[in-house]
């Protein structure tokens, strides 16, 4: 049975709209005309048997029938699967089926729990075969998932990088958004000897693809950049951000593009949002550190509402995440 879900115009925003004080409103669908977006955590922790529970679909098609309600832009989902439910064909095609009943456009931000635990017959990781079955099944081209259908621009279209399909970026109003393999875990980095291959190439690839992004919202004088990542990069660990720097891990996973992303958005004149899905389960709320915002979900989803040209770009809506950037 398909998700019936309200399907409002780009550039729509039920629920009021917000401008600077000394503009009139623009026009629907123009540049700076203000919407939301919805984005879903990883639901599977709230499924009834604790962290990444095997449950059913069930918690999944609440948050994306909750989500989709409010008529966003496009919804954002992380992850497909549990840790615990098996890393299947199957599976990933049933949940493919599913994200493309839903009305609105669907851009799915690849998990951890969809592929690095994942073991073969013989009980060894199957890790990147995992991943190269969900890039063939849930990336296959340049259109997202969903009834209405968003045109995104996949780093597989660069030939060094053909087979990280599962980043993408997509503009929307003068906001980029854009999602990066960044698995939580540590961003599968493994200590054992000669099997960090699948760490250390996606970490070119990022790289590479976080220059892209920052050069192109800047070229194109964006009014901001949303990145969607599984993991938490540590952005407010890092020095000047706090003083928990003492408490990152000896082999820290996100220790380089934690750097990049803080040096990168200390250059852009626009503003930063870093959404990932390793919240505590408090109402989400961005933490803002001058232009740079963290908003990290549990087992829920979140509606932001975006209003290009405003002194506040991005607020969630309810919670404490108001305040505008310093």
């Amino acid at each position: 049975m398909a998700l019936t879900l309200a399907c409002a115009a780009p550039g729509a925003w039920a629920g009021g709209r917000a401008t600077p004080a000394s503009a009139a409103s623009p026009a629907p669908g123009s540049r700076n005309a203000p919407f939301q977006f919805s984005v879903i955590g990883h639901v599977w922790r709230d499924s009834g048997g604790g962290v990444d529970s095997v449950g059913d679909e069930s918690a999944l098609r609440r948050a994306l029938a909750d989500a989709g309600a409010a008529s966003p832009a496009f919804i954002v989902a992380t992850g497909v699967k549990a840790g615990a439910e098996p890393c299947s064909d199957k599976l990933y095609g049933q949940r493919r089926q599913l994200f493309n009943e839903v009305e609105v456009p669907l851009i799915v931000s690849l998990a951890g729990s969809d592929w690095t635990e994942c073991l073969n017959s013989a009980g060894r990781s199957n890790a990147i075969e995992r991943l190269n079955r969900l890039r063939e099944l849930l990336f296959t081209d340049s259109q997202s998932l969903g009834g209405r259908r968003l045109t995104l621009t996949r780093q597989s279209g660069t030939a060094k990088f053909r087979s990280y399909a599962e980043n993408a970026h997509w503009e929307v109003g003068n906001v980029l958004f854009a999602t990066i393999n960044l698995p939580a875990k540590n961003n599968h980095f493994r200590p054992e000897a000669g099997r960090n291959s699948e760490y250390e190439d996606r970490l070119v690839a990022n790289r590479a693809w976080l220059h892209r992004l920052f050069a192109l919202a800047e070229h194109r004088k964006l009014d901001g950049l949303v990145l969607f990542s599984d993991g938490d990069v540590g952005l407010q660990a890092e020095r000047g951000f706090s003083l928990l720097s003492g408490f990152l891990p000896k082999q820290d996973g996100y220790a380089e593009p934690r750097r990049q992303i803080r040096n990168l958005a200390e250059q852009y004149k626009g503003t930063v949002l870093l959404v990932d899905a390793q919240g505590t389960g408090s109402e989400p709320a961005i933490n803002w550190h001058g232009k740079v915002g963290h908003l990290s979900l549990a087992a829920d989803w979140a509606e932001v509402r975006v209003a290009p040209g405003a002194a506040t770009l991005f607020v969630v809506k309810g919670g404490n995440a108001d305040a505008a950037a310093q």
